[in-house]
């Protein structure tokens, strides 16, 4: 199998692997009980978050540890919500891009229950959102804007040193969604107040993921459930050792590799749409126009060619289509209709991205299996 869907999820690196281990069973204390047992988990755990603290940035203290990012993007946007909306603040409104993952957009569109305004602007045919839309919208006054710093599916960036600045100067909360980014790119906390990660998006296990939280000056939010107080009374819970463990682990390796890993797939990624474009007439890539992440592409097939024909054709290659898929239908990608891609057009796209493990002999055979899938699909 050839393994070409890093930004879905990614393998746990080894090493983090390794890392683990040790404190599922070995040293399996309670991080918050105060014995020997549980002193020596919650040293483990204060290890991995000056970890995590120095792959993206920020103070240890500024790190809280959630379940991923979903979590992280929940409690950012209703956390803070909720908190000024019981100090008395009066600004309803909550400003997203129509891109965002579904968890962002659903999280902003569950406050107009609440009370609060929610906005979703829209992007141009690269992915991008345009700073005048977003100054426009921010002339009502906001609470807070979310903006997603890579997109999951075609791995366009936003222009964060151009928005960041245009919200603060109205005095909104910025929020990040930095799970695609952090690991592939440096990123940068200037102007940001909130932004969420995940452990596996960078070869760190499923199930953990850390919310940064700005302290000078402080951001609050409102917990989004009651419990013993955990993480700065944040996020209540027993803190699971072996996993924020591994996801310190997968932050030291990355901080370590992150301009090696940015070259070489960047590299691979061109690798393979360079033989893809010579050999498939009539297909094209999305958001090719912007800054993208290194190692991502986002395709559109050829007029006629379904993904999910070409998929069934590709059993020893593990990609994924630019659409949310279940045993009964396809649902074209919101977000690459929101770029203005048509549903037909929409519905074939495929997502490819490559990682660490990936080899020029796996491109290589990537795309003799994906070229004589096209051709197969398009024999009447």
């Amino acid at each position: 199998m050839i393994y070409l869907d890093h930004f879905s999820t990614t393998p746990c690196d080894p090493a983090v692997l390794e890392t683990m281990l040790p404190w599922f069973a070995q040293d399996f204390g309670n991080p918050h009980s105060v014995h020997e047992p549980g002193l020596a988990a919650a040293a483990a755990v204060e290890q991995a978050r000056e970890s995590v603290a120095r792959l993206v940035g920020a103070e240890a203290r500024e790190i809280v540890f959630t379940s991923g990012a979903t979590e992280a993007n929940n409690l950012a946007i209703k956390g803070a919500a909720r908190h000024a909306a019981r100090m008395g603040n009066l600004r309803r409104r909550i400003i997203t891009i129509a891109t965002e993952h579904k968890c962002v957009l659903e999280s902003v569109r569950d406050l107009a229950a609440e009370g609060f305004e929610p906005v979703i602007l829209g992007v141009d045919r690269e992915g991008q959102v345009d700073p005048g839309a977003l100054r426009e919208a921010l002339q009502v006054p906001t609470l807070l804007v979310s903006i997603m710093a890579a997109n999951n599916e075609t791995g366009v960036v936003q222009d964060l040193a151009t928005l960041a600045p245009i919200v603060k100067g109205q005095g909104a909360l910025l929020h990040v969604d930095m799970a695609q980014m952090a690991a592939k790119c440096p990123v940068s906390l200037d102007g940001i107040d909130l932004a969420s990660f995940s452990a596996h998006k960078m070869y760190g296990p499923k199930g953990i993921g850390a919310l940064y939280v700005r302290r000078r000056p402080r951001v609050r939010l409102a917990p989004l459930f009651s419990g013993g107080g955990q993480e700065r009374d944040l996020r209540s819970g027993t803190l699971p050792t072996p996993l924020i463990a591994g996801f310190g682990k997968a932050a030291d390796i990355a901080r370590e590799r992150l301009e090696e890993d940015a070259i070489r797939l960047e590299m691979l990624r061109d690798d393979l749409w360079k033989q893809l474009q010579e050999n498939l007439p009539g297909v094209e890539q999305n958001g090719a126009g912007a800054p993208r992440l290194p190692g991502g592409l986002n395709l559109s097939l050829p007029e006629g060619v379904k993904a999910l024909d070409v998929l069934k054709w590709l059993p020893d290659v593990a990609i994924s289509t630019g659409s949310a898929c279940s045993a009964a239908e396809v649902t074209p990608s919101y977000v690459l209709m929101a770029m203005g891609l048509s549903p037909e057009k929409a519905s074939r796209c495929l997502r490819l991205s490559v990682g660490r493990s990936t080899s020029k002999p796996d491109i290589d055979r990537a795309a003799r299996s994906l070229i004589a899938a096209v051709r197969a699909c398009q024999q009447p």
